[in-house]
């Protein structure tokens, strides 16, 4: 568009057709342009304590809250580089910059406190990944938008512990990789093992990990340990298309490929023995496995058809927003309650994925050390998910409120005491799963009083991309990233080898310095760090 007068915030205007509105108008809308230097931009981002910085009203238009987003001093150059490289050319280019996202979705109808950014944010679609927003469920303009959720719907990470140690996995180490990759389909357009039938899979999405457990694949103790006990009550099959179910039907029981893994990993450092002995954690060198995988082209689907039919109810009910990938409908809305209500479907679908593989794994394990899952302790530790829009209670500003809290590539966590934790972390708070790179570390951390007053219960999901996946495979060599994986000892099987790059730790920020940014912060505390020994990825 041709851009018009500037206004008096920085930011030019011109009026944009959105499509028939009311009464069969075109309904018109403002597209800003930043016109800003980076030195101007900057003026609006403020430090206000050592990990958190404060993004004021006016740093983009319509903002009815401000922004907020944790780094440590490791992490802020990340951040401001990408807005100093976007405002170089001109405001203009193929991606909006994490703190311009956090920015335009504080400018969302109903959001209440702060945007808030994790610091392992980085630009994603709509909002960035790393973005918590809460919406009042009680304001009949609040909204909920498919970008604060992600198309990996439900992607989450599960841990599971094992009695074995170190030296009783190393001389089979390679034997057990195999065995892993062997029984876990991966890679893009895989397809499960186990047996399902197009009635087995809307039972699955209506029912969650309580199929798994009714077929056998999971252990009724597994649903304890599990985020909504592994199934969504609001979800409804009738509200996923039958072209999501035709893409979900063949996946069930599937890593799929992109950042999922499966990893076994050996405890390197217990930070808090108390918490970690609350979770069968006991002592350095115990051998555990990381699943992460979310709900494959199923949930894919999902977003998109929700991201079609929100368009137009946009148009209908003249909801604007700063960039057209904010698509949202209003939470009481048709188009909103469909779209929830498919979203956790999707989720309870992602659940039955992760149920499916932990029964592989658990056999592979079996078969290499010829005992039961059950002679190894194979328990599930937790299961969280990092993509997922979840109706929570939360005080704002001194009221208790009911939220529909997004969360995209951010994690649920809750502190002690909190009724929505199992009974075996009511006194130490909900474990938190971090995922790692491939071949670095990942950890685990509790929830904090801090982290339910500030960041409604959140924290990080993993490291956070700092290059993107093109330029990774422009800069990395793969047989590079694959060597010095074996450098360090650690067993790798791979489907796609030359995508190895995209998912090298030098693509990634540090996941440590991600960690400790949320634990000196306080809104979430180191537990355990773990160390990869093995990897099977798509």
């Amino acid at each position: 568009p041709t851009f018009l007068k500037m206004n008096e915030d920085g930011h030019y205007q011109s009026k944009k057709t959105a499509g028939k509105g009311e009464g069969g108008k075109d309904t018109e809308f403002t597209v800003y342009k930043s016109s800003r230097s980076y030195q101007q931009e900057c003026g609006f981002i403020k430090k206000i304590s050592p990990n958190l910085y404060e993004i004021a009203n006016g740093f983009v238009p319509n903002m009815k809250v401000s922004g907020r987003f944790y780094v440590n001093e490791h992490l802020e150059d990340i951040m401001f580089q990408e807005l100093q490289s976007f405002c170089s050319q001109g405001g203009v280019g193929g991606f909006l910059p994490a703190v311009k996202q956090i920015a335009n979705v504080a400018s969302l109808p109903g959001i209440v406190g702060h945007s808030i950014a994790m610091p392992d944010v980085h630009s994603g679609y709509g909002f960035a990944i790393g973005n918590v927003a809460a919406f009042d469920m009680d304001d009949p303009n609040a909204i909920v938008s498919p970008g604060g959720v992600g198309f990996d719907i439900n992607c989450g990470v599960r841990l599971i512990r094992t009695n074995l140690d170190e030296k009783d996995v190393k001389p089979v180490q390679e034997k057990l990789a195999q065995a892993l990759f062997d029984h876990i389909p991966v890679g893009v357009g895989s397809k499960g093992v186990i047996p399902t039938k197009a009635t087995d899979l809307v039972e699955a999405l209506e029912m969650g990990m309580d199929w798994s457990i009714r077929e056998g694949y999971a252990w009724a103790e597994d649903k304890e340990h599990c985020e909504e006990y592994g199934r969504m009550l609001a979800a409804d099959p009738s509200k996923v298309s039958k072209r999501a179910q035709k893409r979900g039907l063949p996946q069930l029981g599937t890593l799929g490929a992109g950042n999922h893994y499966c990893e076994i990993q050996v405890v390197d450092e217990i930070y808090d023995e108390w918490s970690a002995k609350k979770m069968g954690i006991e002592r350095k060198g115990q051998i555990c496995v990381m699943v992460h995988s979310g709900s494959r082209g199923l949930g894919h689907q999902v977003a998109t058809d929700a991201l079609v039919e929100m368009e137009k109810a946009m148009a209908r009910d003249k909801l604007f927003t700063n960039d057209k990938q904010l698509a949202c409908a209003r939470i009481q809305s048709q188009e909103g309650q469909d779209y929830l209500a498919g979203m956790s479907a999707a989720a309870n679908y992602a659940w039955v994925n992760r149920s499916s593989m932990t029964f592989l794994v658990r056999q592979a394990f079996s078969k290499i050390f010829n005992a039961t899952p059950d002679d190894l302790d194979m328990h599930v530790i937790y299961d969280v998910s990092h993509n997922i829009a979840k109706t929570e209670q939360h005080y704002v500003n001194g009221k208790l409120k009911n939220l529909l809290v997004h969360r995209k590539g951010s994690t649920r966590a809750f502190p002690p005491h909190h009724p929505l934790i199992p009974v075996d972390y009511q006194l130490c708070g909900q474990p938190v799963l971090i995922g790692g790179t491939m071949g670095t570390c990942s950890y685990v951390l509790t929830g904090t009083d801090k982290g339910m007053q500030e960041t409604f219960g959140s924290t990080c999901h993993g490291a956070g991309r700092a290059m993107s996946r093109n330029k990774s495979r422009l800069k990395l060599d793969y047989q590079t990233v694959l060597s010095n994986l074996a450098e360090k000892g650690i067993s790798i099987r791979v489907a796609s080898p030359k995508l190895v790059m995209e998912e090298a730790p030098e693509s990634y920020k540090d996941v440590t310095q991600v960690v400790e940014t949320c634990h000196a912060a306080g809104i979430s505390k180191k537990c355990i760090k773990l160390r990869p020994i093995a990897v099977v990825k798509g």
